[in-house]
């Protein structure tokens, strides 16, 4: 791993991400574990292995997809349910035979971004997410139910309100029930603003122009922030070594292993197969044919996500092995788009580390 670590401090010598931790496992053996530069400009305080990261779209994959999965196996929802039987405020719009698997696999017909937070930060804080819930009944179709895949946050909001529905629970909670708590992952987590501060080191992130303040401890994501924080597209926030102990589990499942056994391993599969002629899965990426941020040597049987703050996870599902970056990129700002170049870049050094010692 020497050329990983090189690369890793010369991104923080050229500011590609001011600090950042690299985990790398193999197998259930961690292989790489590191932390380089700073969680915080201002202060220079550096990152350690225990920092908490801003996950961004991680939440997605690892939280939204997992409480998803967990009312599938549970038999309280089914995949192909559409929308309008579960959620009755979609039934009388043209969103009410979107199927639960299509919001999953972002091919809905939802567009991809709303800057919903402009229309409700003047609400009192606890009209909020009501007001957002509104404005996603009444949020247009860009194309035809299935027609084709577009990357959707909105998505994802529709989600964790269904997960509350029929959970009776906030996304969080339910997360941390049926997923987080049986693991024994205390770090990974949802900040409730509602709730205040979590002790910890947390990594900066934006200097927020809307918010007039650095966010450190606090969702960077407006839209989930202006709703307290909890919300299915962002909002989590965790360790490296959490993420890694979350994913071995669900790759144990994934191979028929011996594992708490959370997931069953029909269950795993079905969530990390890839949608036909998309990089999709259920709640995850697949690496794309060309330009992967896994770069070269993951296996096509892979699956990952990226997170806006700088965060990312790959897990090649026929070599058990798994790599997570997690980086404050977007601190002071989210100008700067350098981590586009460097993941791959990275991506090729740990694999071609790890293939090259299974050729001696």
């Amino acid at each position: 791993m020497t050329q990983a670590a090189q690369l890793m401090q010369q991104a923080v010598t050229e500011n590609v991400f001011p600090g950042a931790v690299l985990l790398v496992s193999k197998k259930g053996e961690l292989v790489f574990h590191e932390a380089f530069g700073f969680r915080n400009l201002i202060t220079r305080s550096p990152v350690t292995i225990e920092t908490f990261f801003d996950l961004a779209s991680l939440t997605k994959p690892l939280a939204t997809a997992l409480a998803v999965m967990a009312l599938v196996q549970d038999q309280k929802v089914a995949l192909d349910q559409h929308l309008a039987d579960v959620l009755p405020a979609f039934e009388n719009g043209p969103k009410a035979r979107i199927q639960i698997k299509q919001l999953l696999n972002h091919n809905s017909g939802l567009t991809d971004y709303r800057a919903y937070y402009k229309k409700i930060a003047d609400f009192a804080p606890e009209d909020r997410k009501i007001a957002l819930r509104k404005l996603l009944v009444k949020e247009p179709l860009v194309c035809s139910i299935g027609s084709r895949v577009l990357y959707s946050d909105i998505g994802f909001m529709i989600l964790e309100w269904l997960v509350e529905e029929v959970s009776g629970n906030q996304l969080d909670q339910y997360a941390a029930e049926m997923v987080y708590d049986p693991l024994g992952l205390d770090n990974l987590f949802f900040v409730d603003l509602k709730a205040g501060a979590r002790p910890g080191e947390f990594a900066a992130t934006e200097q927020c122009s809307w918010r007039r303040q650095m966010q450190r401890g606090q969702v960077h994501d407006e839209n989930a922030y202006v709703v307290g924080g909890i919300q299915g597209h962002a909002g989590l926030f965790g360790t490296a070594f959490d993420i890694n102990s979350l994913l071995g589990n669900l790759l144990a499942a994934y191979h028929g292993l011996p594992s708490t056994r959370i997931f069953r391993t029909d269950m795993v599969r079905l969530f990390f197969r890839r949608l036909a002629g998309s990089d999709k899965a259920l709640g995850f990426d697949t690496p794309s044919a060309r330009g992967s941020s896994a770069g070269r040597f993951f296996s096509r049987n892979s699956v990952g996500h990226l997170g806006f703050t700088g965060t990312s996870f790959w897990m090649d599902l026929d070599r058990s092995i798994i790599v997570i970056l997690l980086t404050n990129r977007v601190h002071p700002t989210c100008g700067n788009g350098a981590i586009k170049g460097f993941r791959p870049k990275l991506h090729d050094a740990v694999m071609r580390s790890l293939l090259m010692t299974d050729d001696r």
